[in-house]
């Protein structure tokens, strides 16, 4: 099915290249993951071709379509999309052993840091459920079958969409800036989403797991602490951030860019509030918004799935477009194998910045990890990088089975790959064909 559908995916991958030359590519990552998404199969690279890697491991049915729910009481609570709707979730009930557990997965899709950026957004999915797809599939780690995610397929879960521009973590009292009518109130979304589920089971959570991707990861890692707060005391609970781990690294020409993109995020947007107060006192706020900073206040066991060559992260913190201003780059950003060795240097540097930056996490006996060699973004979400027979491994354990090991204690799961390209389980995006015309 995904073969039969070129256009869609061009199309898809092309609105993003188009979005991204108006400046604001770094506050669309969400884009990016739909063009991952969508070209997964028919355009990743591997390092030994498998012709079985482009046939869905279970192709969607409608059965693993789940219907958009939109939050009941949105209006009362002041919790509501940049547009000022209704924020929503699907929602899929456990069964057998798994129906008083809770698997929440939230959404990626970047940030908003200007008005001009958020005024664009709310005509999207992003920031408004008026434009939010009513039914989704569920697959990898949301999926209900057990060979595709064999530790969670018959838990409660739930994807929560994500539509405020600031993972979840705006608040109201930064509203309505220069007579604009947009509403940062993250936060209040994720009380009252919180607060819905405990209402239909989540309160008698016997097992829990709050994930999410890319501005979801950090989502996870921001709110984690309450989530296990919320939950019955007995119950284990622990957060999985995917891709979420975006580095404080300056780019290609020195400068901080993404540092400054989370100061207009954490101005524009009240986040300081909620982000931990200890940070906030000792540091400008924006740095407190970094995972590396969020990790050392976490009391909640964490697993971090990240690749150490993400996609996302080399194309807009390391090589920012304003940093390539002769192109010099271009050919690199969109396929790995076209890197020289000297731009292969620098991103063997990038990986060299995360292993670093994850450090003290290594010492952290709950933690766990899997930092592959890859070149893509979020992995937990897509059934072929998930769990599959070609799925990426590192020493022949995939995600869903590095990440059963570490949730239910049976190994202590620390997965570091070697550098690139050594790792020949790897998805390697590969945008060269979308960047003509």
């Amino acid at each position: 099915m995904a073969g039969s559908m070129p256009n869609p995916r061009l199309r898809s991958l092309l609105w993003w290249r188009r979005w991204a030359k108006k400046d604001w590519a770094i506050a669309a990552v969400g884009f990016t993951v739909v063009a991952f998404a969508l070209t997964l199969l028919s355009n990743s690279w591997r390092d030994e071709p498998d012709s079985d890697i482009t046939r869905p491991f279970h192709p969607i049915t409608a059965s693993d379509l789940v219907e958009l729910t939109l939050l009941q009481n949105a209006k009362a609570r002041g919790a509501l999309c940049l547009d000022g709707s209704a924020p929503g979730y699907h929602f899929k009930k456990g069964f057998g052993s798994g129906a008083n557990n809770w698997l929440l997965h939230i959404e990626g899709g970047g940030w908003c840091n200007t008005m001009e950026s958020c005024s664009w957004r709310k005509g999207t999915s992003l920031g408004s459920s008026k434009y939010m797809d009513h039914k989704v599939p569920f697959s990898g780690i949301l999926s209900s079958h057990p060979s595709e995610n064999p530790e969670f397929f018959n838990w409660n879960k739930v994807k929560i969409r994500y539509c405020d521009g600031a993972s979840l973590a705006g608040h109201p009292e930064n509203d309505l800036k220069n007579g604009s009518a947009l509403f940062f109130r993250g936060q209040l979304i994720w009380e009252a989403v919180m607060d819905e589920l405990l209402s239909v089971g989540l309160s008698k959570a016997k097992q829990a797991l709050l994930s999410g991707c890319s501005a979801g990861g950090l989502a996870t890692l921001i709110h984690c602490d309450d989530f296990r707060r919320l939950l019955p005391t007995d119950a284990t609970v622990k957060c999985l951030a995917d891709a979420g781990f975006f580095l404080d690294e300056k780019d290609v020409l020195q400068h901080r860019t993404m540092r400054a993109f989370y100061h207009d995020v954490v101005l524009l947007q009240g986040l300081a509030k909620s982000l931990h107060q200890d940070c906030v006192t000792r540091m400008e706020p924006s740095k407190c918004l970094f995972p590396e900073e969020i990790i050392k206040n976490i009391n909640t066991p964490v697993f971090l799935v990240n690749p150490a060559y993400d996609f996302w992260q080399i194309q807009h913190i390391l090589i920012p477009e304003a940093s390539d201003p002769h192109g010099y780059w271009q050919k690199c950003k969109l396929n790995i194998y076209n890197c020289n060795p000297s731009q292969l240097e620098i991103l063997q540097g990038f990986r060299g910045s995360m292993l670093k930056a994850l450090n003290e996490f290594r010492k952290n006996k709950e933690g766990g990890m899997f930092i592959n060699s890859c070149f893509i973004h979020c992995q937990t979400w897509i059934t072929e990088t998930w769990h599959s027979p070609s799925s990426p491994r590192i020493n022949n354990k995939t995600i869903a089975e590095s990440v059963g090991n570490w949730y239910f204690s049976r190994n202590v799961v620390k997965q570091i790959d070697c550098p690139f390209p050594c790792n020949p389980t790897c998805y390697h995006m590969n945008f060269t064909v979308f960047s003509r015309g």
